[in-house]
Formats: C-alpha cells, sequence, structure tokens
C-alpha cells in the first residue's frame, strides 16, 4: 500500500514552483503536477489489477485541496468494487458523444428525409411541395422538438387545425411527417412506435379522411357538347387555344400538353412519347395520334432554339392560367382537364370498346385490367382506333 505522505496545506501548495510531482498526502497515491509552464494538476497513483494508472482528477486550483481528496477517494473505492476509473471515464464520454449524436431536432431530420428521398420525386414541384408543407404545417410548430421525444400528441397538435378543412393536404402532411420518423428510426435516432401512423394509431384520435373530405369534380361539359365547342375553339387564335385544341384531341393531362417537346413525338408513325417524369403515374405512356392530331402539329411555327411544343410567347413552357383562360373567354363551364371526363363519358356512352382501353387513353393504372394491358402492349392498336373515332366525333358538327 502506498505510503501517505505528510498532508499539506493550500499555502504550501501555492509555494511550490519547481516542476514535478509531488504527494500532498490525506490519500494515498494523490499527488499534484507543476509543469514548465506553471500549471498545474491533479493527479492519483494506484495500481488497478497489477497495473499501475496515474488518473487525472483536474487542474488547480479549479479542484481544490479538499475535492481533489473527495475525488480520489471515491476513485479509491471504484478499484476496491473491481472498476478501473480511467476506463469508466473513457465509457462516459463515449456514451456522451453518442447520445449527443443521437440528438436531432424534426426540422433537421425532415431536411435529411428529403434529401435521401430526393431522387425518388419526379420532377422539381413535387420535390418542392414535399417539404414545403412540413415547413407551412410542421416546422414552426414542432420543428425544434427532438426527434427521439416526438409523441402522439405532437403530431395531432399540428393535423388537427388542417384536418377538417385542408384535409388532402393534412393527410400528406402526415403520410410526410410518418416518412421522417421511419427514417430516423432506421438511421438510429429514436426508437418504439411511429406516432404518425394512422392505422390502429392516429385513426383513433382524428376523423376518418374520406368521411370529411368534400371531392371537388373538375368542371367539364357534357360529352354531347364537346363537338358544338371545337366549332368555336377552332375559330380561336393563339397558342393557348392550340394546346387545348391537342389535349381534348389526345384526351391528355394539361401539364403534359404545356410540356411537350419535339423531340416527344414521331409524327410518322403519328405517336407521342410523353417520359416517365412528366407523367403522374410516374412511367412513360404513348398516345396515338389521330389525323386531325397530326395536322395540327404540323400546322404549328417551330421556334429556332425553343424545344417546346406550345411555347409561351417568351418562348418558355406555357402557364397552366393560359389554356384555362380560353375556356373562361369562350364562357363555358368547363377548364381543361374536365374534358378528360367528357372524352371517359363518351368512350362509355358511345363505344363499345373494353373500359381498360379508354383508362389507358387516360393513362389512368389504378386497376389490375390496366395494369395487365401495360405489361402488353399498352392496347395501342385499340388506343389508336379509339382516338381516331374520338377526333371525328369531336369534329362531327364541322362536316355537317
Amino acid at each position: 500500500m502506498p505510503k501517505i505522505a505528510k498532508p499539506m496545506v493550500d499555502l504550501q501548495l501555492k509555494q511550490l514552483s519547481r516542476p514535478g510531482l509531488y504527494a500532498v498526502g490525506g490519500v494515498a497515491g494523490l499527488c499534484i503536477r507543476v509543469r514548465d509552464s506553471g500549471a498545474r494538476s491533479w493527479i492519483l497513483r494506484v495500481v488497478v489489477g497489477g497495473k499501475r494508472r496515474e488518473v487525472g482528477l483536474g487542474g488547480y486550483p479549479s479542484v481544490s485541496l479538499k475535492e481533489a481528496r473527495e475525488r480520489a477517494q471515491d476513485a479509491r473505492a471504484e478499484i476496491r468494487d473491481g472498476v478501473d476509473p480511467v476506463e469508466s471515464r473513457k465509457a462516459a464520454k463515449r456514451a456522451l458523444i453518442h447520445d449527443q449524436a443521437r440528438q436531432m431536432t424534426f426540422s433537421e431530420a425532415a431536411s435529411l428525409c428529403h434529401a435521401t428521398k430526393s431522387p425518388e420525386f419526379r420532377n422539381e414541384k413535387h420535390r418542392r411541395d414535399w417539404m414545403s408543407s412540413l415547413n407551412n404545417h410542421v416546422i414552426d410548430e414542432i420543428g425544434e422538438v427532438q426527434i427521439s421525444e416526438m409523441e402522439l400528441p405532437h403530431i395531432v397538435q399540428v393535423l388537427k387545425p388542417i384536418w377538417e378543412t385542408k384535409t388532402e393536404t393534412a393527410t400528406r402532411v402526415r403520410q410526410r411527417i410518418e416518412s421522417v420518423l421511419a427514417w430516423a428510426k432506421v438511421n438510429g435516432y429514436r426508437t418504439g412506435d411511429n406516432p404518425a401512423r394512422w392505422s390502429g394509431n392516429l385513426e383513433f384520435a382524428l376523423p376518418k379522411p374520406s368521411k370529411i373530405r368534400k371531392r371537388k369534380n373538375f368542371p367539364a361539359l357534357h360529352w354531347t357538347e364537346v363537338a358544338e365547342f371545337m366549332v368555336d375553339l377552332k375559330k380561336r387564335s393563339g397558342v393557348g387555344a392550340r394546346a387545348l385544341e391537342f389535349a381534348i384531341l389526345t384526351a391528355a393531362r394539361s401539364g403534359e400538353v404545356r410540356g411537350a417537346t419535339w423531340a416527344e413525338f414521331d409524327l410518322k408513325a403519328k405517336t407521342w412519347r410523353i417520359p416517365a417524369d412528366r407523367m403522374k403515374s410516374g412511367r412513360s405512356h404513348t398516345v396515338p395520334l389521330s389525323d386531325d392530331a397530326s395536322k395540327l402539329l404540323q400546322k404549328l411555327d417551330v421556334i429556332d432554339g425553343c424545344d417546346y411544343v406550345f411555347p409561351s410567347t417568351r418562348g418558355k413552357k406555357l402557364s397552366d392560367m393560359a389554356m384555362n383562360q380560353v375556356t373562361r373567354r369562350m364562357r363555358v363551364n368547363a377548364v381543361p382537364h374536365g374534358f378528360r371526363s367528357s372524352f371517359k363519358d363518351w368512350a362509355r356512352n358511345s363505344t363499345e370498346s373494353a373500359d381498360e382501353v379508354s383508362e389507358l387513353a387516360l393513362a389512368h393504372v389504378s386497376t389490375d385490367a390496366t395494369r395487365a394491358a401495360y405489361a402488353r402492349d399498352e392496347l395501342l392498336s385499340k388506343r389508336r382506333e379509339m382516338m381516331d373515332d374520338w377526333a371525328e366525333y369531336c369534329m362531327t358538327v364541322l362536316s355537317e
């Protein structure tokens, strides 16, 4: 057992000036180290498991003589209990660093999750919408909450104000919160159940979306009125009018038409291949072009250096309002997207084609039948017949 030196007092410690290691007494092995710079620190010299150790107890005078002796006694007590105080402190430090590394706010987790999922989005708009919905409805309220501490009340807090007034938005926000929490769990920032999960969880805290969502259908002309509308539309000038006419003839979505580029068309084969990143379904779609749709394209002016088929006056992508303004000026209770509904009703009432043919024409792949058709040949030949018949129907009044 180490010899216990005669106990020093504070005045003696202050008088130490020569660099070296001095036993201060009071606890066996307790020393003070004086360095060349004059800095002083406490050292406890002990044997742990047969190995000599020097256990640092802090600096002097930040740690007083009295406190150094208390720390030395505590360290010796640990050793008697079979604990290596040096390794114990290293383990505690590692645990602290690990815990600090696992600390993350919801806002930070949302940004990292968004960066991880970013390649999945079909276009820049969807990429922005994903994060902006969280910024608008979640981040301001609970963005600084630790992701590891988020519970059901936090989720209800942000969803309840918009659940019944903005149900569609609220549903997407819930799904995105669930994704952020799932990302955090997989990456070790939280444990336990996901409080944003709907089934068996939020379904008992909020009304079912389908029971409160007010579905709004796009205003559409009755299918029997489309031909007469086309007579008037053909008389209208401007890119917006031609884009709307082409959208009606192809039963395409407004965004698909406005973003169309010349490279997507094979006028010889009379097809329009819309790439996956511009399709709502996320998969490329081939549109068979009727003679009327092909002739419309051939009459359009091609602007040098502009890839868009229906460009704005500045050679950019045509705005969504350009096509909407056409129907407004024509004073009809319809919007461009509504003509897809007119086409569907015409197909059901005026053709004997199977339903999946018109569903594929609309690029709907929500049923087993249409999925099976996609797996084969997209029913291109049957859809071509249907689009030819639709174009003929749309132009019926003109030939009378």
